[in-house]
C-alpha cells in the first residue's frame, strides 16, 4: 500500500472518527437537555400540584420555608421569562435550571406562582414528599390511616408501603431513620425514603427511577445517527473507489477495441495508483508484443523469401544438369539454403521466447569467466584468421562467481563475438570485469565501427546497417535484439559505443552479480 494513500486513508478517518464524536457528544447533550427539562417537570409535578391544591400550603407546610427554598409570591412581582409566564397561564409545572440546581414553578390560586427550589431534585422530592406523607398519616386515625396512605399515594404518586410490606434496609440506614425520623436510600439503583411515624410505625416510599441520561432509545438514536454517517462516508469512499475501477475498466475496453495506447490516468496516492501501474505496464508490454508480432510478420516474409526462392531455382536447375558435378553443385547449394532457413527458425523462435515473457529463467552461480574463455576459445576455432581475445583480471577472477542463467548468457556473449568477428578487420577482444555487486563484458573489434545515431537502432529486430540479403552479410538483424532481451531478464542493460583501444565497436554487457533476495512475506 502506497504510504501517501495509507496516510490520506488515515487521516479520514481520523477525521470521521472525530466528526462522528463530536456530533455525538452535541447530539447527546441536546437531546438529553430536553429529557431532563421534561423528566424533572413530570417527576415534580405531582407534589407540586399538592402543593397548590392546598388553600394555605405556606401554612400548612410551614417547615417547607426552613428546608428548602419555597415561596408564594404574588402574580407580577417575580420577573419571570414570557415564556415561562406563558406556560404557567397553561397551568403547566416548569423546572428551570441554575447554579443552586432546579427551581419548581407552578401557578397556584389567584395565578400566583409557587416556587421550590431543590439541590438534589431526585433526592429532595423523595424527602419531601415522605415528609408530607408523614405528616398527614401522623395527622389521621388508626382508622383512616389506609384510605390517607391510598389517597397521598394517587396524589403523589409515589407507591407507599406500610409496616407490614416493608423490606428492612441495612443497619446503617435503619440508625438514621431512628436518630432523624426519616432516611433516604438506593435499593436496586431505585430510590426509597424510610419514614418513621410518632407511634413507632415504619412507612417506606419507593421511587420511580431516577433520570437516566443512557436510556436505550437516547443510545439507539446515538447508534443510528453514526452508522448513518459511517454509511455515507462509505459510499463517498466505495464511490471514489468505483470511479477509478471503471476508469481502468474504461481503459480494458478500449484496448479490447484496437486502442493500444490507452492508458490508465491514476495520481499518486490512490486506492487504485499500483493497479494502475501495473495495468499500463501489462497495456506496454501487450502493445510491443503487438509491434513486435506484426514486424516479424512483415521481417519474416521477407527474410524467408530469399532462400526459398534460391531453393526454388536449385531445383528447377537440377533438372537440367548434364553432369555429376553440376548437380552435386546445386544439391550443395539447396543443402545450405536449408540449412539458412534453419539457422532463421532457430534466431526466430528464440526471438519470440524472449519477447513474449521469456524463457523460465533458472538462476544458478556460474563462473562468467569460465563462460566467457568458452565463447573465445569456440570463435576462435570458427574464425581462425581472426585474433579473438580476452582480458580477465585477478580482482574480476576473485568474483567470477554470479547468479546467470549459463545457456543463455554464453548465447549472448557469442551473438555479440560472432558479430564482431563479422565486421572485424584482424582483431577482436573481449574483456571482463567483474566486482562485488555488477558483471560487465564488452566486446570490441578494429573494425568500421558503428555511427552514433546508429546505436540505439541495432537493437532493432530485423534491423541491419546495410541492404545486403546475402548469405555473405551474415544475420538476420535477431541477434543484438535477442542479447538486449537476455540481459533485460538478467535485470541488466545491453548498450554499443566505440572502442577506445581498437577503433570499432564496442557492445557492453552490464548486469547485477546477484539477483535481489526475495521479500519476506
Amino acid at each position: 500500500m502506497p504510504l501517501k494513500f495509507f496516510l490520506k486513508l488515515y487521516a479520514r478517518l481520523a477525521g470521521l472518527a472525530a466528526v462522528v464524536i463530536l456530533f455525538c457528544i452535541f447530539l447527546f447533550s441536546g437531546v438529553n437537555s430536553v429529557r431532563s427539562q421534561f423528566w424533572h417537570e413530570r417527576f415534580s409535578e405531582p407534589l407540586m400540584r399538592w402543593l397548590v391544591h392546598s388553600p394555605a400550603p405556606g401554612q400548612q407546610y410551614h417547615w417547607l420555608f426552613s428546608q428548602y427554598d419555597f415561596s408564594v409570591t404574588q402574580a407580577g412581582q417575580q420577573p419571570l421569562l414570557p415564556v415561562i409566564r406563558e406556560r404557567l397561564g397553561y397551568g403547566q409545572v416548569v423546572a428551570v435550571e441554575d447554579s443552586l440546581g432546579y427551581r419548581f414553578l407552578v401557578a397556584g390560586f389567584h395565578g400566583d406562582p409557587v416556587q421550590l427550589t431543590l439541590s438534589q431534585p431526585y433526592r429532595d422530592i423523595a424527602v419531601v414528599s415522605a415528609q408530607i406523607m408523614r405528616q398527614h398519616l401522623e395527622a389521621a386515625s388508626s382508622d383512616s390511616r389506609g384510605e390517607m396512605v391510598e389517597r397521598l399515594a394517587a396524589g403523589l404518586n409515589l407507591d407507599i408501603k406500610t409496616q407490614d410490606q416493608v423490606v428492612l434496609p441495612d443497619d446503617e440506614v435503619l440508625a438514621r431513620v431512628y436518630r432523624r425520623g426519616l432516611a433516604f436510600y438506593f435499593d436496586n439503583e431505585q430510590g426509597r425514603v424510610l419514614a418513621q411515624l410518632a407511634d413507632g410505625e415504619l412507612v417506606q416510599v419507593v421511587l420511580p427511577p431516577p433520570f437516566n441520561p443512557w436510556a436505550w432509545p437516547v443510545v439507539l438514536l446515538l447508534l443510528m445517527v453514526s452508522g448513518s454517517i459511517l454509511a455515507l462516508s462509505l459510499v463517498l469512499v466505495l464511490r471514489g473507489l468505483d470511479s477509478n475501477l471503471r476508469r481502468v475498466e474504461s481503459v480494458a475496453v478500449r484496448i479490447a477495441r484496437g486502442e493500444m495506447g490507452a492508458r490508465v490516468e491514476a495520481g499518486e496516492g490512490t486506492n487504485v495508483s499500483r493497479l494502475a501501474a501495473a495495468f499500463n505496464g501489462m497495456a506496454e508490454h501487450i502493445q510491443r508484443l503487438v509491434n513486435v508480432q506484426s514486424e516479424m510478420i512483415h521481417a519474416v516474409s521477407h527474410e524467408l523469401r530469399t532462400p526459398v526462392a534460391r531453393i526454388r531455382f536449385g531445383v528447377q536447375m537440377i533438372e537440367d544438369c548434364q553432369g555429376q558435378e553440376a548437380l552435386q553443385k546445386q544439391l550443395d547449394g539447396i543443402d545450405g539454403d536449408i540449412q539458412e532457413l534453419d539457422e532463421l527458425i532457430d534466431e526466430i523462435l528464440t526471438y519470440a521466447r524472449l519477447e513474449q515473457g521469456g524463457p523460465v529463467f533458472a538462476l544458478e552461480e556460474a563462473s562468467v569467466t569460465n563462460i566467457v574463455r568458452q565463447v573465445v576459445t569456440e570463435q576462435q576455432l570458427v574464425r581462425p584468421a581472426l585474433s579473438i581475445e580476452s582480458e580477465i583480471d585477478g580482482a574480476t577472477e576473485h568474483f567470477a562467481l554470479a547468479d546467470v542463467e549459463p545457456r543463455y548468457l554464453h548465447r549472448a556473449i557469442q551473438n555479440l563475438v560472432g558479430n564482431a568477428g563479422r565486421y572485424a578487420s584482424g582483431s577482436v577482444l573481449v574483456r571482463c570485469h567483474i566486482d562485488e555487486d555488477h558483471c560487465r563484458v564488452d566486446v570490441e573489434d578494429d573494425g568500421p565501427g558503428i555511427p552514433e545515431d546508429e546505436w540505439e537502432k541495432v537493437f532493432t529486430a530485423f534491423s541491419r546497417l546495410d541492404d545486403s540479403r546475402t548469405r555473405t552479410s551474415g544475420g538476420y538483424g535477431l541477434g543484438l535484439s535477442i542479447v538486449r532481451r537476455i540481459l533485460y531478464w538478467h535485470n541488466g542493460q545491453a548498450f554499443v559505443s566505440r572502442s577506445e583501444g581498437l577503433g570499432g565497436a564496442r557492445f557492453s554487457l552490464v548486469w547485477p552479480r546477484k539477483k535481489p533476495l526475495e521479500p519476506e512475506l
